[in-house]
C-alpha cells in the first residue's frame, strides 16, 4: 500500500482536472482497500474512492481527506463465469473476453475506467448494459463493516443507476462477477441501430465477436471516446450528460417546444423507456440548442467529434469546465424545457 500527502489527483482522472488530496492511498489488494476504508471511517476522515477516474469531476481546491485509489488486479474465467477485481482496466477485460469467445460485453469495448465502476453507473453503450450480464457484486459495506455479496436483483439497476450510486457513502466495490454467453464465437444479438448499420446487418443479428468489438472501437474513436493522450477530444469523461427520460406529459410539452423552435416536421429521437416514459437524445438536444461540435472559445470546449463530450483542451480548470456545462444546461432548458443531468460524479463542486 502506497501513501502520499498533498498528492495531485488530476493525473488520476481522464479530464486531468482537480486539486490535490490531503492524503492519497493506493491499494493493490482487497484487504488493503478494506483496511484503508476502515481507517478513514474510524478516524472520521472523508473518503474519496477513485478507480479509473473516467467519471470524476474534482474541484480545483481538491479533496480534504483520504483519496483511495483502487489498483487491484484479478481476471478469472470459469466457463462462462467471469470475475474481475475492481481495479482491472475495463477495456482490457473486454478484449480478453472476446479473445476467450464469450459474448455479452463486446459492445462495451473502449469504455475508459475500471471494472469496479461499471456496476455503480450501470455502464452501457451501443445496446449493451453491464446489468444484463452482472451476476454478483462483492463490496465492502461501510455501515455493516463487513464484505457482502449482492446478487443482480439486489443491485437495483436502472438506466445509468444502481444501489451503489444511490448510496455512494455505503458501498466500496471489490469484485464484479459476470455470466457471459458462449455463442460459438459470435456476438450477442446486435441491439443498437448505429452498430447494426456500421456492421451492415439487421438488428438482432449476430456477428463475429472480434468484428463487433472492432466496429464499436471504430465508432467510439470517431467520437473521441477512446482514450488518446495526444487527442484533447478524449480529455473528457465521455458522455457528460445522461439521455433525458420524460414522462408522457413532459414528452408532449417537449414535442411542442421542438415544433415551435424547429418546425412541425422535425421529429426528435425517441426510444421507449418503460411505464409510459420516453428517452430522448442529450446529444441531439445540445446540438439543436446551438452548442455544436467544438463550441467554446476557452480552455474547456465541446468535443470537435461529439456534442455530448465536454473536454479539457489542455489548460482548463474545473471551473472552466463547469462554466461550459452550466451554459449548455441553461441553453437546452431555455430551448426545449428539458434539464440535462450530468453523468460524471462531482467532488467538491456542483453543476
Amino acid at each position: 500500500m502506497q501513501q502520499l500527502k498533498d498528492a495531485p489527483l488530476a493525473p488520476l482522472t481522464t479530464f486531468r482536472l482537480g486539486g490535490p488530496a490531503t492524503r492519497l492511498v493506493t491499494a493493490t489488494t482487497d484487504d488493503e482497500v478494506i483496511a484503508a476504508v476502515r481507517e478513514a471511517d474510524a478516524s472520521g476522515t472523508p473518503l474519496l474512492v477513485i478507480g479509473g477516474g473516467s467519471n470524476l469531476v474534482i474541484g480545483d481546491k481538491g479533496f480534504e481527506g483520504t483519496a483511495l485509489h483502487i489498483a487491484t488486479t484479478g481476471f478469472s474465467l470459469d466457463g462462462t463465469r467471469l470475475e474481475l477485481a475492481a481495479g482491472e482496466v475495463w477495456t482490457d477485460a473486454v478484449a480478453r473476453t472476446v479473445e476467450a469467445g464469450l459474448a455479452g460485453v463486446e459492445c462495451l469495448a473502449g469504455i475508459p475506467g475500471s471494472a469496479g465502476a461499471t456496476p455503480i453507473q450501470n455502464v452501457g453503450a451501443y445496446g449493451q448494459d453491464v446489468s444484463a450480464t452482472i451476476s454478483e457484486v462483492v463490496a465492502y459495506d461501510r455501515r455493516a463493516e463487513e464484505t457482502v455479496t449482492l446478487t443482480n436483483d439486489r443491485c437495483a439497476f436502472s438506466y445509468r443507476h444502481s444501489l451503489f450510486k444511490e448510496h455512494p457513502e455505503r458501498y466500496v466495490v471489490l469484485r464484479v462477477r459476470f455470466e457471459l454467453e458462449d455463442a460459438g464465437g459470435m456476438s450477442a444479438p446486435i441491439a443498437y441501430p448505429e452498430t447494426a448499420r456500421a456492421l451492415g446487418v439487421e438488428a438482432g443479428d449476430r456477428v463475429p465477436l472480434a468484428t463487433a468489438r472492432e466496429t464499436v472501437l471504430r465508432l467510439r474513436a470517431g467520437k473521441g471516446m477512446v482514450l488518446d493522450p495526444e487527442d484533447h477530444d478524449t480529455w473528457s469523461a465521455g458522455s457528460f450528460f445522461t439521455n433525458p427520460i420524460l414522462t408522457a406529459a413532459e414528452y408532449e410539452t417537449f414535442l411542442t417546444r421542438v415544433a415551435d423552435r424547429l418546425g412541425p416536421d422535425v421529429a426528435p429521437p425517441a426510444y421507449p423507456a418503460g411505464e409510459g416514459r420516453t428517452k430522448t437524445s442529450a446529444a441531439w438536444l445540445i446540438d439543436r440548442a446551438g452548442f455544436t461540435k467544438g463550441y467554446g472559445s476557452g480552455p474547456a470546449r465541446i468535443s470537435t467529434k461529439h456534442t455530448l463530450a465536454l473536454t479539457n483542451r489542455g489548460e482548463a480548470t474545473t471551473e472552466d469546465l463547469l462554466a461550459l456545462a452550466r451554459e449548455v444546461v441553461a441553453g437546452v432548458r431555455d430551448a426545449f424545457g428539458v434539464t440535462l443531468v450530468n453523468e460524471p460524479v462531482t467532488i467538491g463542486v456542483r453543476l
